[in-house]
């Protein structure tokens, strides 16, 4: 987790505490039509922004949790993911 930008570890602790998140789509349900993560029931997933600073929009980082606690981490709009231990 120490290797997840400071702003992805700010997000992570957001999700934590149940919010309240910067944006609106925060929480959106993730479907994972990428097929790079395990396959899951719809609604078992769970999208995050991963503030871009700099940027005028939400940018392309995410963090997204599943219901069982796994988390994986975006920087590149869901292109490739990389396992959170929390």
């Amino acid at each position: 987790m120490s290797e997840l930008p400071a702003v992805a570890r700010r997000t992570l602790q957001l999700i934590g505490e149940g919010g309240p998140f910067p944006y609106e789509r925060d929480g959106f349900v993730f479907g994972g039509v990428e097929g790079l993560l395990p396959r899951r029931e719809r609604g078992d997933c769970r999208a995050y922004t991963v503030p871009t600073p700099g940027s005028d929009d939400r940018g392309a980082r995410r963090i997204v949790t599943g219901r069982n606690g796994e988390t994986y981490y975006t920087d590149d709009p869901y292109a490739s993911f990389t396992a959170v231990p929390r």
